[in-house]
C-alpha cells in the first residue's frame, strides 16, 4: 500500500515536501518513482530513486528544483519541491513495481496559485 501526503495550495516560488508511506512489501528492495498528472494531461514521470537511495533520475522539466529521497527505516519516500511554478499544479503519485505488478498511491494534490 502507498499513501501520499503533503500536498496543498502554495504560492509561486514556494516549497512543499510530499511524503509517500509504503507498507506490504520490503521497501528497501525496490526503486520508487514519483509521477504527476496535470488537468487534461497524461501522467508523467517526475523522477525515481534506487532502492538503497544511491541514485536518482529526474525529468528535465523538474531537474534542479525537485529532490527525491527516501528513509528506508521509515518505509517512506519523499519529494522536495522548491521554486514552485504554476505548471507544477498536478496530482502527484508515488509508485512501485513489485514482482511485475505496479502499485500506485491515491495521489496528493499540489496547486500553485497566487
Amino acid at each position: 500500500q502507498l499513501v501520499e501526503s503533503g500536498g496543498g495550495l502554495v504560492q509561486p516560488g514556494g516549497s512543499l515536501r510530499l511524503s509517500c508511506r509504503a507498507s506490504g512489501f520490503t521497501f528497501s528492495k525496490y526503486p520508487m518513482s514519483w509521477f504527476r498528472q496535470a488537468p487534461g494531461k497524461e501522467r508523467e514521470l517526475v523522477g525515481a530513486i534506487a532502492g538503497n537511495g544511491g541514485g536518482t533520475t529526474y525529468a528535465d522539466s523538474v531537474r534542479g528544483r525537485f529532490t527525491i529521497s527516501r528513509d528506508n527505516a521509515k518505509n517512506t519516500l519523499y519529494l522536495q519541491i522548491n521554486d514552485l511554478k504554476s505548471e507544477d499544479t498536478a496530482v502527484y503519485y508515488c509508485t512501485v513495481a513489485v514482482e511485475n505488478t505496479r502499485f500506485w498511491g491515491q495521489g496528493t494534490q499540489v496547486t500553485v496559485s497566487s
